[in-house]
């Protein structure tokens, strides 16, 4: 069960100990030292297949079996799929995203099995286009886990295995003991939100004062998608962590722990428990966002930041890029006991919100690995929504393409926009759209994809985030 990770990307680490815990049941008994493990698969605890995930057994002394596990996920820029990128818009079933990696072997007891690596990514219906790029951040990841690894053991060997192990005990109790306390100052509450697809996520959290403890029920979100809204059970369980450790004041890493007191119901066959091989390439990005805001408006402290992370790709045989981009988060308020507001916050604008939490390319190295050149990046002004405290403005990206691309888009909040709180106003939806170098404007939806000619210009709007109270 996770200890602790970084805190860089909640919908990667929170849903990691899922990926874990495959690699531990498909190999028991079979493990040895220097061993390392890779999978990508959403149905054995990975998310979407871009998301690869490397997990290296840690072995202590003279141990026969692991004491510890490291892992560490990277999102690949490109693992296959019907779109450079492995983000297609209209993906309908798994196979159109990539290449599906299911507890592969990637490091026999310390010999790299790059070659066979190298063959599983050229394999299947839509191949990696750059294998051996992937095999290079492969390395990467590889090298991490050494750290952690190396790292794990000067601790037992600085205060011993017993003490090591109980303290990791003591961490996951402390989260624990820290949610709870949390859970008693909360109220029941639930919360529908609609997806630009016509999909609705519907969460309903009931509270049990006495035990401490509270049932966070997914029951009435829609039924499996034919699209690729669909989340795995991990990135349901990888938002539920992340908004109740954003409750706790506490400097405390985000463990399993913090889930010990919650009751998770994700009915089997719903879009965040979806049925193999439907497909979720938006699941892990668009549908984790809506997830997070479905459960701090059932729970009334935060009004709904952008709804998408405005997943952008572009490229051809030979390039190959995704960003995410920012954009507005909502207001929100400190309550007490009895559900009064003890103090507020605003939005902030042009933010990575929630789920994401990725840093874009600086605008020079963009333009010297691609060609592209970024026209311009601004605060989208006054598309927060408005109230007592105001919701954070969204941006306009503009990415100017100086070769022939394919370009996508995979967003949401173009319909429906982040919602506003106890009286707040709604932020303004966002716009992608394409500015043709003839002067043509070309409206998009909130997912698409297009061929781009040199001199056109891919522009997204993202969106505001809501307002919280009512304006004085």
């Amino acid at each position: 069960h996770l200890i602790a990770n970084a805190p860089h990307m909640p919908v990667h680490l929170g849903s990691m100990g899922e990926s874990i815990q495959t690699v531990i049941r498909k190999n028991a008994g079979r493990m040895a030292q220097g061993d390392v493990y890779v999978l990508n698969d959403p149905y054995q605890g990975g998310t979407h297949l871009p998301d690869i995930t490397v997990i290296t057994p840690v072995y202590v002394a003279d141990e026969a079996s692991p004491t510890f596990y490291v892992g560490s996920r990277g999102h690949h820029a490109d693992v296959g799929g019907i779109t450079p990128g492995s983000m297609p818009p209209f993906s309908t079933r798994i196979e159109e995203e990539g290449v599906q990696i299911d507890n592969f072997k990637l490091v026999d007891r310390g010999v790299l099995r790059g070659q066979e690596m190298v063959e599983l990514l050229q394999s299947g219906e839509y191949p990696s286009r750059n294998p051996h790029q992937n095999l290079a951040d492969l390395k990467a990841q590889i090298a991490a886990n050494e750290k952690g690894v190396q790292e794990l053991r000067k601790m037992v060997a600085q205060f011993g295995l017993p003490v090591v192990q109980a303290y990791m005990g003591h961490v996951q109790d402390n989260a624990e003991e820290s949610v709870r306390r949390v859970i008693t100052r909360l109220r029941n509450g639930q919360f529908t939100l609609p997806l630009d697809n016509g999909a609705q996520i519907r969460v309903a959290v009931t509270v049990d004062t006495a035990g401490r403890s509270a049932v966070i029920d997914f029951s009435g979100t829609s039924a499996q998608q034919t699209n690729n809204f669909n989340a795995p059970r991990a990135v349901c369980m990888a938002a539920v962590l992340y908004v109740f450790r954003t409750l706790v004041d506490d400097d405390i890493p985000l463990n399993a722990g913090c889930l010990k007191p919650l009751k998770v119901i994700i009915p089997q066959g719903c879009m965040l428990n979806p049925n193999a091989p439907a497909s979720v390439v938006a699941g892990n990005v668009e549908t984790s966002t809506c997830i997070t805001n479905a459960l701090f408006g059932a729970l009334g402290v935060m009004a709904g930041s952008q709804p998408t992370m405005n997943n952008f790709t572009f490229g051809n045989a030979r390039h190959q890029y995704y960003e995410t981009i920012a954009g507005g988060s909502g207001a929100g308020a400190v309550l007490d006991a009895e559900g009064r507001v003890e103090r507020g916050f605003n939005g902030t604008s042009v933010v990575q919100t929630h789920m994401t939490n990725s840093r874009l390319t600086d605008p020079e190295v963009l333009e010297f690995r691609f060609p592209v050149m970024l026209d311009s990046y601004a605060i989208r002004e006054g598309s927060g929504g408005s109230g007592r405290w105001h919701g954070g403005s969204g941006g306009v990206r503009r990415v100017r393409f100086l070769e022939a691309m394919t370009a996508s888009i995979l967003s949401n909040g173009r319909l429906n926009p982040a919602f506003g709180m106890a009286g707040g106003q709604p932020g303004q939806p966002g716009i992608n759209r394409v500015l043709r170098a003839d002067g043509q404007v070309e409206a998009l939806e909130h997912i698409g994809a297009v061929q781009m000619q040199p001199g056109d210009v891919f522009e997204v709007c993202t969106p505001g985030g809501g307002g919280y109270g009512t304006a004085a």
